[in-house]
């Protein structure tokens, strides 16, 4: 394909996400319905698509439209290219442009220039404060890739040089003892051997910052409450905890299984969770503030409405998963988010008002840290 085609099958796909469909679905049912599409096609397309979704607002403005058209026209020109070069009608290239595709000459509004809904930024702002606008620039771009190296299988140097060898460079980031970042071919790590055999897992550095921040794992009885695809389980059982997940849609977990065999470690799932446990970690739903670099679509989901629900799902998460930790044990609060009102708003209420329960540490991590926006809070539990 050439790069005119591939601007019309990303404002394609963009046109139907806007309508309110999946990105990630729709972008694999247009490489279905398109077999003639090479890997270096697909790949080229699906990060336009998720480049104009970052900067939905901004592009928007720079295109002077908000369909896919427009956010695709603002990708050029944010780029520096002349549109009216790729935008030709010959083959399989965009229509040529028209007046309706000139692009807004006002200034960009803060919100617009930042991609950040408007309700949103009194939000952000009191919970980051002088480094709002920094974080918010930040994510307009593609997040990192990282691994986390899998100790039973190898060392980080060895997993350093497994990838090497398959033309996967990776460096150590400080987030994380075990995590690598990807600097080249992050595409292929997934059919790497390093991969297959459960040597690495792709896993944000965050994430694992939050585990690896938990002392006394080995040998620990570990409820992961809201597991997902559990590369937290998987974490936690290579640092020698007796781990047991559950998520609340069993669905999610359904990989959990083949991960851990690949891991060479034992996961135990449960769809109701049963007993106490020295340690139950929350990963609870939220608002992904902290990870919209990887899932942009949320940015925009978000409302206020929603951001109501969440928070009372999140307290009520708590309040569950604090019947499942033994006396002396402790639990831990996570989110994936920036927001106070999903973090501190909850944790500090419930630990003031909770018999038996101590507000311990906290950790906040940012994108200016590195890896993704993450928040976790340890509670302990009295004897």
């Amino acid at each position: 394909m050439t790069p005119a085609a591939r601007l019309q099958a990303a404002i394609e796909i963009l046109d139907e996400v806007l309508a309110g469909k999946p990105a990630e679905q729709t972008l694999t049912n247009w490489a279905r319905a398109n077999r003639f599409a090479g890997s270096k096609d697909r790949a080229a397309i699906r990060d336009h698509v998720f480049d104009c979704l970052r900067c939905k607002r901004s592009f928007a403005h720079l295109g002077g439209r908000t369909d896919g058209r427009g956010l695709v026209l603002g990708l050029v020109r944010d780029a520096g290219t002349d549109p009216a070069t790729l935008f030709t009608g010959q083959g399989y290239a965009p229509p040529p442009l028209t007046a309706a595709d000139m692009p807004n000459t006002d200034p960009m509004p803060r919100g617009v220039a930042l991609d950040c809904p408007d309700w949103l930024l009194p939000e952000l702002e009191t919970s980051l404060g002088p480094a709002t606008d920094d974080l918010l620039r930040i994510m307009r771009h593609r997040a990192p890739v990282f691994l986390r190296v899998n100790l039973l299988r190898g060392t980080v140097a060895q997993a350093m040089e497994r990838l090497a060898q398959e033309g996967i460079e990776t460096r150590p980031t400080p987030l994380a003892a075990t995590a690598l970042q990807v600097v080249t071919n992050a595409r292929r790590v997934r059919q790497s051997r390093a991969f297959t055999e459960g040597l690495v897992e792709l896993q944000d550095a965050a994430s694992q910052a939050v585990i690896a921040a938990l002392p006394d794992l080995d040998g620990a009885h570990v409820l992961d409450y809201c597991a997902g695809g559990g590369g937290k389980a998987l974490a936690m059982a290579a640092e020698g905890a007796n781990v047991t997940a559950h998520d609340a849609d069993p669905a999610r977990m359904r990989d959990i299984p083949e991960r851990a065999k690949r891991a060479g470690v034992k996961i135990t799932v449960q769809t109701q969770p049963m007993g106490l446990f020295d340690l139950v970690v929350t990963d609870v739903p939220c608002s992904g503030s902290g990870a919209w670099r990887r899932a942009p679509h949320g940015k925009w989901a978000l409302t206020p409405e929603r951001m109501t629900h969440l928070t009372s799902l999140q307290s009520a998460i708590l309040r569950q998963a604090w019947q499942h930790v033994r006396p002396g044990g402790r639990l831990v609060y996570a989110t994936c988010s920036l927001l106070d009102a999903e973090n501190t708003a909850i944790t500090t209420p419930f630990a003031a008002e909770t018999t038996a329960a101590t507000l311990g540490a906290a950790q906040h991590l940012t994108p200016l840290d590195g890896g993704d926006g993450f928040f976790s809070a340890i509670i302990h539990k009295a004897s």
